[in-house]
C-alpha cells in the first residue's frame, strides 16, 4: 500500500486507529483516522491546562478543563476574527483596485 493511502475497511471507509494519550495525568483511549494529529491535540490540551492551573489556585481537574477550554476557544474567536478582517481587507482591496484600473482605463482613452 502506498504510504500515503489510509487503510481502509472492508466497506471502503478509512479505518480508525486507536492511541492513548495522558492530558492532565489522565490516561484516555481515542479513536482516529490520525493519530499523529490526536496527540498533537492532546498534547495542546494538556499544555493549556497546565498553564492554567499553574496560574489559579484551583486543583479541580474539571474546573482546570473548562478554563482551558475557554482559553482555547478565545483562541480560535481571536483566529476566526483575524481572518474575516482579513478577507473584508482583501475584498475592499480589490474594490479599490477595479476602481483604480477604471480610472487608468479612462485616462488612458482620454489621453
Amino acid at each position: 500500500m502506498p504510504q500515503n493511502q489510509k487503510p481502509q475497511s472492508a466497506n471502503g471507509a478509512e479505518s480508525m486507529e486507536a492511541i492513548t494519550v495522558d492530558i492532565y495525568d489522565q490516561t484516555y483511549h481515542l479513536r482516529g483516522h490520525d493519530p499523529e494529529y490526536l496527540r498533537r491535540l492532546a498534547e495542546m490540551v494538556d499544555t493549556k491546562m497546565r498553564a492554567v492551573a499553574s496560574h489559579g489556585k484551583t486543583v479541580d481537574s474539571l474546573r482546570v478543563a473548562v478554563l482551558a477550554a475557554l482559553n482555547i476557544a478565545d483562541e480560535l474567536a481571536t483566529l476566526e476574527h483575524a481572518t474575516q478582517s482579513q478577507g473584508s481587507l482583501r475584498t475592499r482591496a480589490h474594490s479599490l483596485a477595479g476602481l483604480l484600473d477604471d480610472v487608468l482605463s479612462d485616462e488612458r482613452k482620454i489621453g
